[in-house]
């Protein structure tokens, strides 16, 4: 009987280890330092993913040089246009002006 007891109680602590409830805690609520790691069987996957992240990087790295190329040229076409505005508006204030001293010549003059 003191055999049953004790095969149980090997039983039960082997089950809570493979379960992850050693100590009586759920795996959630183990502390960072007895939680399990999430360590790949293959060591060789984790240097193949990080390769591949590396090479997806490298890949789109023209792509994204060509994004912000483009949208410094963007901006500076949207600056040259509101340049070229201003010097418009400019450009017309000064021959209302024109026009408005011909028109008062005239009437004053006549």
């Amino acid at each position: 009987m003191a055999d049953d007891a004790l095969r149980s109680s090997i039983r039960e602590a082997l089950g809570e280890v493979e379960t992850g409830t050693a100590s009586g805690r759920p795996r959630a609520q183990l502390p960072l330092h007895e939680a399990p790691m999430n360590v790949p069987a293959d060591p060789r996957t984790a240097a193949h993913e990080t390769s591949q992240n590396r090479t997806l990087h490298m890949q789109l790295m023209p792509e994204a040089l060509a994004r912000v190329h483009m949208q410094e040229r963007l901006q500076e076409a949207e600056h040259q246009r509101l340049l070229r505005a201003v010097a418009l508006k400019r450009r017309a204030e000064r021959a209302s002006l024109r026009a408005r001293r011909a028109l008062a010549s005239v009437v004053l003059s006549g």
